[in-house]
């Protein structure tokens, strides 16, 4: 292990904490898009998965192990032989395998959740251990709920995996209790009092109830600690994880005062968190640093005249810093697939995860409806890609509304090859849509929620719909992104019920076993 003090390991959880967030799963195919764009970024770990959660999450972790080269690739475990068999037998493949083995060390916890004593634990972490050891050399522990438990007994804790084989000591704050000051002090005292301390990493791991996720994992980096566990856009349980571009632009805005970096590339940020709010189908609110819409914005007369006359009045990092272009002409209807396709590796797109003819041809019937196509509009038009084979497919869409009748619409859709044709009335135009869409398909999805993005400005905007649709109990996300946001709503549709059919198919062929999460640190 390196010396600890050369810089702040990034450990993204994204794939595993960050994705039981309500309304986040991911498919195995969705985790690795998003995978190959935290190695882009340079993050020094990834946790894949909870292997042992179930055959889905399983070949997640594995699926993820195969196919990013430079990051450590773990698997979270309990400290359970099935666990710990599951977790190795699926990083086996990664060029750096590891494991995060975990158990609770609050007196709350033993008594009301585990039923064991505090000398039960300690075995049970130290077995866990060794045990991993006779496979792995990457062995990370936590101690959940470290921010409630006796600092006594932590130091015990994690005195004895240390000597057990563990590389990596993680302090969760499991579930958004502490405060700054506690957790800054709280590394201190673990660090100088722990038998072993001073040749492990430490980490730290917050989430986000009270909003001190950032601040407290800040506070720990100044206790000491050199990793910090977080997740793109600060996804995670209940109110969230540490957000990783928060931490990260924090300590490289502010290395004057923090005196330590990371090794994260800051200009994949932007396209690290536009992906990841595609690929799971939730916007970023306006207000979120850094990635937000409104991040680098200014209408406040004062403040546009000073950044007018010196841009570090009033913005102390750069959107070029983290990946974001002003709104800017970067490619037109007179463009060709070869600046296309730079234009698309310079804004972090893996070329090798899209049918780029096709994402080049919408492009083209997009420029040639707006005047000017901005780099959202081409992340837009790129989430629409994928592998799924389209069964259905939208040929046309003839709408008629007018203040004194309900709406209707009438759709032709592609169904194999053949085209079929329907007329459907609804409560509103994209309702008489889905209407008709669905008698076309033969299928009854129900419908479980309904987002509408704006990705630009202007009347000629670009608008990005994704829905979440049941059928037979298989949750399935479908995206679709048009100026015209009922064809968006019918392209996000049909692409739902594209993947309903994939999803299908694999279950009956035993190859797509439903998820079950639990809860990590």
């Amino acid at each position: 292990m390196e010396a600890q003090n050369d810089w702040v390991r990034i450990f993204d959880t994204t794939l595993r904490d960050g994705e039981q967030s309500p309304g986040c799963t991911m498919n195995v195919e969705e985790k690795v898009v998003v995978a190959r764009q935290l190695e882009a970024l340079g993050v020094d770990v990834i946790e894949a998965g909870f292997a042992a959660a179930s055959p889905g999450d399983f070949e997640s972790v594995k699926s993820v192990a195969g196919t990013v080269e430079s990051p450590v690739v773990l698997s979270l475990s309990r400290t359970r032989e099935a666990d710990i068999e599951a977790a190795v037998s699926a990083v086996s493949s990664a060029r750096n395998p590891g494991i995060h083995i975990f158990i609770a060390t609050s007196d709350l916890h033993l008594k009301s959740k585990l039923g064991m004593s505090r000398q039960e634990v300690i075995d049970a972490a130290v077995w866990a251990v060794e045990r991993a050891r006779r496979d792995l050399d990457y062995i990370e522990f936590s101690a959940e709920d470290a921010s409630r438990s006796d600092l006594d007994y932590l130091c015990q804790v994690f005195a004895e995996v240390i000597s057990a084989g563990a590389v990596v000591c993680n302090v969760p704050d499991t579930t958004g209790y502490a405060v700054p000051g506690q957790t800054r002090a709280l590394f201190e005292a673990l660090r100088a009092r722990t038998p072993g301390g001073d040749g492990i990493v430490w980490s730290t791991h917050c989430h986000n109830d009270l909003g001190l996720a950032v601040a407290n994992s800040l506070a720990a980096v100044e206790g000491g600690a050199r990793q910090v566990e977080c997740t793109i856009n600060g996804i995670g349980e209940r109110a969230g994880n540490t957000s990783m571009e928060e931490v990260v632009m924090s300590l490289a805005t502010r290395k004057d005062h923090f005196q330590v970096g990371t090794r994260i590339n800051t200009r994949q940020i932007y396209p690290a968190s536009q992906a990841l709010s595609k690929v799971i189908g939730v916007a970023l609110a306006p207000t979120k640093p850094i990635v937000g819409a409104n991040a680098f914005a200014h209408e406040a007369g004062i403040h546009q005249d000073g950044v007018l006359k010196n841009v570090l009045t009033y913005e102390i990092m750069t959107p070029e810093s983290v990946g974001r272009l002003s709104n800017r002409l970067v490619l037109g209807k007179h463009s060709g697939r070869h600046a296309f396709a730079d234009r698309l590796r310079e804004l972090g797109v893996d070329l090798h995860a899209i049918d780029v003819n096709e994402a080049f041809a919408r492009f083209k019937e997009l420029a040639d409806k707006k005047k000017e196509v901005y780099d959202e509009d081409l992340f837009a038009i790129v989430a629409e890609d994928g592998d799924v084979e389209q069964r259905y497919e939208i040929v046309d869409v003839k709408i008629s509304a007018s203040l004194g009748s309900a709406p209707s619409v009438e759709v032709t859709l592609s169904v194999e090859g053949s085209h079929k044709v329907v007329r459907s009335e609804g409560d509103g135009i994209v309702d008489a849509c889905y209407r008709a869409i669905t008698e076309l398909a033969g299928v009854e999805p129900r419908l479980e929620s309904y987002q509408v993005e704006g990705i630009t400005g202007g009347t000629d905007a670009i608008g990005h719909v994704s829905c979440f649709i049941f059928v037979d109990d298989i949750g399935v996300r479908g995206h679709g992104s048009d100026t015209d946001i009922v064809m968006a709503s019918a392209y996000a549709f049909v692409d739902a019920l594209n993947r309903y059919e994939a999803r299908r198919k694999r279950a009956a062929s035993g190859a797509d076993a439903p998820v079950l999460r639990e809860v990590g640190p």
